[in-house]
């Protein structure tokens, strides 16, 4: 006998029932699923970053480095073993391009690989002048002081790095929830050093000059910036919340102090100011043709424009290395600095 009419009802209310409870069930499974493959896509790409750039930095920016350090040693085939280097940076390029990469990754990716081409193309500029750099004249001090220039490339992959590509994974991350995972930090410059031409040409076996050879005097050389200043302002080192507020002029001029430290009387010693900011380089050099040992030394550069007004821009001061120089790290500072009108 078929069920009255109050017992059919009742089974089709539990037979719903069930089908809304399993539908329930495949959903949260279903999306169990999708939370735990993104979450493990996430932690792949991470690795991969991890992988890759610790590669850059320490199979390609420690070796080249090294050889740069011992340019004057390895000249016959210093070139040939950058390109090698630089075939590494290249694959690294294209491991990179070949990553599986999350919705959620994909500013970090492009900043990687804007990184990692940084690296391969500064390597293969300065490959391509290693030979005019060993040489002679002005053509020899023109790739020196190319192959410094591309140094900035490595110093600006550093910073794209440090300020792009590590922060975007770590949100990604924390926006699933993802805890407990290493993200990569990842230095390639070595050292502020290889900013300036000087370093270069010295590790390359060339003095002041374009010439090779020829040892410096006995003693302690070298010199040690102390100050710089805009008419009464005298500007506060770069740091976190420092920045200085200067008047702009077409006539802007900066004055730096700075000391002969050592034990020799040194020649043609080259001080450079350098401003970057709102799509402006302006660059000026001056060159003191002596500086008196152990004596404190003064130089006022213009600048010879007006520089960005109303945006931080920033200000590099910088005295070269002289022949004989080995402590460097106080030849060079850098400034943060708003021109207001």
């Amino acid at each position: 006998m078929p069920p009255d009419r109050q017992t059919a009802r009742v089974r089709q209310a539990v037979g719903l029932g069930v089908l809304v409870v399993l539908f329930i069930l495949v959903v949260f499974g279903f999306k169990g699923c999708l939370d735990s493959r993104n979450s493990n896509a996430l932690k792949d790409y991470n690795r991969n970053v991890t992988a890759v750039i610790k590669d850059s930095d320490g199979a390609v920016g420690q070796p080249f480095f090294q050889l740069m350090g011992n340019g004057a040693q390895q000249a016959a085939q210093l070139q040939v073993q950058v390109n090698q280097l630089r075939v590494a940076a290249d694959q690294d390029v294209n491991r990179a391009k070949a990553f599986s990469v999350p919705g959620s990754m994909a500013a970090a990716q492009r900043n990687l690989e804007l990184v990692l081409n940084l690296r391969a193309g500064a390597l293969r500029k300065i490959a391509d002048r290693i030979p005019s750099a060993l040489g002679r004249g002005q053509t020899s001090d023109a790739a020196v002081t190319q192959i410094a220039a591309q140094m900035e490339a490595f110093l600006a992959s550093d910073v794209v790095y440090s300020q792009r590509v590590a922060p975007l994974i770590k949100d990604a991350l924390d926006a699933s929830g993802i805890k407990g995972q290493q993200i990569s930090g990842s230095r390639f410059l070595v050292n502020m050093a290889w900013l300036s031409p000087q370093t270069v040409g010295d590790r390359l076996g060339r003095s002041a000059g374009g010439t090779t050879g020829g040892a410096p005097a006995p003693g302690l050389h070298g010199h040690g910036l102390l100050s710089t200043s805009v008419g009464t302002n005298t500007l506060a080192p770069e740091a976190p919340g420092v920045v200085n507020r200067v008047p702009a002029s077409p006539t802007l001029a900066f004055t730096v102090k700075f000391a002969n430290q050592g034990d020799n009387d040194e020649t043609n010693v080259k001080i450079s100011i350098r401003v970057r900011g709102g799509g402006k380089d302006i660059s000026q050099t001056k060159t003191i043709s002596q500086t008196k040992a152990k004596s404190p030394a003064t130089v006022s550069i213009p600048l010879g424009q007006t520089p960005p007004v109303g945006q931080a821009s920033t200000v590099t001061v910088s005295i070269a290395r002289v022949p004989g120089e080995q402590k460097v790290d106080n030849n060079r500072s850098t400034y943060t600095v708003i021109f207001t009108q």
